[in-house]
Formats: C-alpha cells, structure tokens, sequence
C-alpha cells in the first residue's frame, strides 16, 4: 500500500516526520484530508490541528500556526511558524 511521506516543520525546529497513510490539516479554505496519490497542490494553514494517521493506525497529533502545507509526489509538507505535538 502507498504511504505518504509527511514532514511537518516549526520555523526554529523538526517536529515531526515520517510514514503516514493519512494526512488532515486546517486550511483557511476549510479542513482536506491527504491520501497516498492526492494531485499536487499548495495551501496556507489555518491555526488548527494537524493529524497524522500511522500505517498502524495511530495517530499523531500537532498543533500548528500560520505557514502553508504542499503535496507532491506523496510527499506532504507543512511548514508553520509554530507548532509543537499535542
């Protein structure tokens, strides 16, 4: 099964990456969901919670504040200027 390859990212520091197999994030155009073979695109977060589904099923979750998330290629990128696990 494709996974996604997410890297999630504060302005000073790494907070998370990895395999995931589902990706849900806040956007200012409202809440998208992220799968394996999603079509390329750029959007701005919006303050709010990102989740990050494992291949096992667990989740990670983070908060995060104003940045942007992009997907390509199965790669899934959010850059915020803050964010930290919750």
């Amino acid at each position: 099964m494709a996974t996604l390859r997410v890297e999630l990212v504060a302005a000073e520091q790494a907070v998370w990456s990895g395999e995931a197999k589902m990706v849900v994030a806040k956007t200012v155009e409202g809440e998208i969901g992220l799968l394996p073979g999603h079509e390329p695109m750029l959007a701005i977060l919006a303050s709010g919670e990102v989740r990050i589904t494992l291949e096992s099923g667990e989740q990670i979750k983070a908060s995060a504040e104003d940045g942007f998330l992009s997907v390509e290629n199965n790669v899934v990128s959010v850059v915020a200027r803050q964010a930290a696990l919750i």
